[in-house]
């Protein structure tokens, strides 16, 4: 398909358990390949099943390195952190080594915690090109947004930049994401979708018009054979 392979699953349950199963060899295929594997990860309500199937399976986490595709700016103990949501349902539980977490540090000022986190992934990935993610995972907001790009941000339209601090205003909120240049340059996304307030949105993406400014989710997934779509019936009852 033009716009990746669809995987639609009866619940949010039978979705995220067919998605861990397809992370969990995508990695292992990285590992096998390079050693290592690079996974950027997203937070929101959606990814806590996926996080917990994954966390509960015998996978060998010692080479895996654990990104963000974006954050909240806001302590690391906050119910609003993405890290946190990550540590207590897959970090934690699959005790994945700290050194292996590279983590936004959403404490800091937002311009501050994306120049770290830049800084980070360029030291990591030995290059001050736009890093290549053997695994991102993204979801989608009923808005279409992804990461933290809504529709209308002016970031969309940069590809040549890692990463960048954002106001979003219909949130009130402070946040860091990776831009368009990173989340198009990975190796493999899987995006994941549940609930029936992601219909309408999910149509537009797959179905209408290629306009990423207004439909974020788009990047990397329309036209790619990349990108790999797990869904619920209620997200896909409109495609």
């Amino acid at each position: 398909m033009s716009d990746g392979a669809i995987r639609i699953n009866d619940d949010a349950q039978s979705a995220a358990s067919a998605c861990a199963e397809f992370v969990l060899a995508t990695l292992r295929t990285a590992l096998e390949t390079n050693g290592r594997a690079t996974f950027a990860i997203s937070g929101g309500s959606t990814p806590r099943l996926l996080f917990s199937r994954l966390a509960a399976s015998a996978f060998d986490w010692s080479n895996v390195h654990i990104f963000w595709v974006d954050e909240r700016c806001v302590p690391p103990e906050s119910d609003q952190s993405n890290y946190r949501l990550a540590n207590e349902t897959l970090i934690g539980p699959a005790r994945i080594n700290t050194s292996n977490v590279h983590r936004i540090q959403g404490e800091l000022q937002p311009n501050d915690a994306a120049k770290q986190y830049v800084a980070e992934i360029t030291k990591f990935f030995g290059s001050g090109e736009l890093p290549t993610f053997d695994l991102i995972h993204r979801g989608m907001g009923p808005d279409a947004h992804t990461a933290s790009l809504f529709p209308g941000e002016p970031l969309i339209d940069n590809h040549a930049d890692i990463a960048a601090a954002v106001w979003v205003e219909k949130m009130k909120s402070h946040r860091v994401t990776l831009l368009p240049g990173v989340l198009l340059k990975a190796q493999q996304t899987v995006l994941q979708v549940a609930g029936a307030d992601k219909a309408d949105a999910l149509f537009r993406v797959l179905r209408g018009p290629e306009d990423a400014k207004q439909y974020p989710c788009q990047l990397g997934t329309r036209g790619s054979d990349r990108s790999v779509w797990f869904l619920d019936k209620a997200a896909a009852a409109k495609i």
